[in-house]
């Protein structure tokens, strides 16, 4: 077939056009047309440059609604669980208002999805409160929402990569009427106005005190005494530390000369044989500070004998010298004894045994409640495994009661709410128990379950305010109205 020259010559071209684009774009130079300049030249404010592992805590802000506003004008909404375990640190809960107990459902309020973690809320007249980590942002966040109708109010964040690690954030803030102060997987600490979100001022624990963050993260909670935050950073020089609450500025510190490291565990506060001492559990062993004014930060006594290598619950004072200790993997139960004599004070573990012998937890601190201790036995807790269960302080390997054979918590949290025993099953089922007796003969009728969502590692301690109750799981918290 012959082919006319024109379709010949336009191809080629083409060719052309483009060959000579090329070879002109390598030989063609813009170097006049730039100008070198000395360090400093675009004006750059000085400090802006930043590593690319630097953290900034609390540098970013987001207000959706006015939570002054909100505040202002949900006076009626008075009440409040401001920290771990409660204001008391006991996890009990008495109020005038009437726990009902419905054949129907409790009807849910509202629900927040949130990324993968266990940090529970803190509520504070009409307001709540949780930590969060955005994967997407790789960042912690604190959340503002309104207690009755769930809507986000503010968020303040900053920028912290890490790997999940079954989750990330583990703690509940503190809260009261001037701030409201997180502790973040990293032991980033920050401190905010709690209405405003103003961000007051914040705190690297692993920079300022040197401490080895535990390998599943930061799980000690925040603990404030008056105006001083207490902290256990479990750092090279220092094993307890009380923070100006206004300030940030360090008012006293523990040497830490029994080189303990941090664990999952919270500082709880104490009077133990008269005196008012700072309990910490770390990895390492047990101790305790004086929490007085006239030898705040003292070491007052240690003991060595309780060294779990992994411990998440709070020690749980017992008597007027008596201390439970818990703790997972393996390590079973124990009680320390404190006694002091003239200005000498000695602690000593009076007895330690297997999970399968005896009242033990895994992951939640247990509850002294009418002289009995209530916990959730753990999966190495032999035939009671996974139970809930009461026993004497004086006799901790018979149970006085137990919940029955299809009644397993997992890791689930509980709370007292007056008489009502709330138990919060790892799959997101809500168990509420009367709590009948005392002592000796004390027991539990189950009274409704009900369940709240198809959980997976419902394992946040739970919040009660103003009738609500919030509980969550890896990904989602959820509020529901009990009366």
């Amino acid at each position: 077939m012959n082919i006319r020259k024109p379709e010949i010559f336009i191809p080629v071209l083409v060719a052309l056009l483009f060959v000579g684009a090329i070879v002109g774009w390598h030989f063609y130079s813009t170097r006049a047309e730039f100008a070198v300049q000395a360090p400093g030249a675009d004006n750059r404010p000085t400090g802006t440059a930043r590593k690319a592992d630097e953290v900034r805590v609390g540098e970013f802000f987001m207000q959706y609604e006015d939570a002054g506003a909100l505040y202002k004008t949900n006076t009626p909404l008075q009440g409040k669980w401001p920290c771990f375990r409660g204001d008391l640190a006991n996890n009990i809960i008495t109020t005038t208002a009437k726990i009902s107990v419905p054949p129907e459902d409790y009807p849910v309020a509202w629900s927040v999805t949130t990324g993968e973690g266990h940090a529970s809320p803190v509520i504070y007249n009409g307001l709540v409160y949780f930590l969060d980590y955005d994967e997407t942002l790789s960042s912690d966040m604190l959340r503002c929402f309104s207690l009755e109708s769930g809507k986000e109010l503010w968020r303040r964040w900053y920028r912290v990569p890490i790997k999940r690690n079954h989750g990330f954030s583990r703690t509940v803030p503190f809260v009261s009427d001037d701030f409201i102060i997180t502790v973040g997987p990293q032991g980033h600490v920050m401190c905010c106005h709690p209405v405003s979100g103003e961000l007051k001022w914040t705190l690297d624990m692993q920079q300022m005190f040197d401490t080895e963050v535990p390998f599943w993260y930061a799980g000690q909670c925040p603990r404030v005494d008056g105006n001083t935050l207490i902290l256990a950073p479990a750092g090279k020089e220092t094993l307890l530390a009380g923070i100006d609450c206004k300030t940030g500025e360090i008012s006293w510190q523990t040497p830490n000369t029994l080189k303990y490291k941090m664990s999952h565990s919270s500082v709880m506060p104490m009077i133990l044989a008269g005196k008012k001492t700072y309990v910490y559990i770390g990895v390492g062993g047990v101790c305790g500070v004086s929490a007085e004014k006239a030898d705040v930060g003292t070491l007052l006594w240690s003991v060595g004998k309780w060294q779990p290598s992994v411990v998440a619950p709070s020690p749980l004072q017992i008597s007027q010298n008596m201390i439970f200790l818990v703790a997972g993997y393996g390590s079973g139960g124990a009680t320390l004894k404190v006694d002091k004599v003239g200005a000498q004070w000695t602690a000593t573990i009076t007895e330690q045994y297997k999970p399968s012998e005896g009242l033990s937890s895994e992951q939640q601190t247990p509850i002294l409640y009418n002289n009995m201790i209530i916990s959730v036995m753990p999966k190495d807790g032999g035939s009671l495994r996974g139970k809930l269960v009461c026993y004497a302080p004086t006799d901790l390997h018979t149970p006085v009661w137990s919940s029955g054979a299809d009644e397993r918590f997992g890791l689930g949290p509980y709370v007292v709410i007056d008489k009502m025993l709330f138990v919060f099953k790892e799959d997101g089922e809500l168990y509420v128990y009367e709590i009948q007796g005392q002592s000796k003969n004390m027991s539990m009728s189950l009274l409704k379950k009900q369940r709240i969502m198809e959980g997976t590692d419902a394992w946040g301690p739970m919040a009660y305010a103003d009738g609500w109750l919030i509980v969550r799981d890896a990904h989602l918290v959820r509020c529901i109205k009990i009366h």
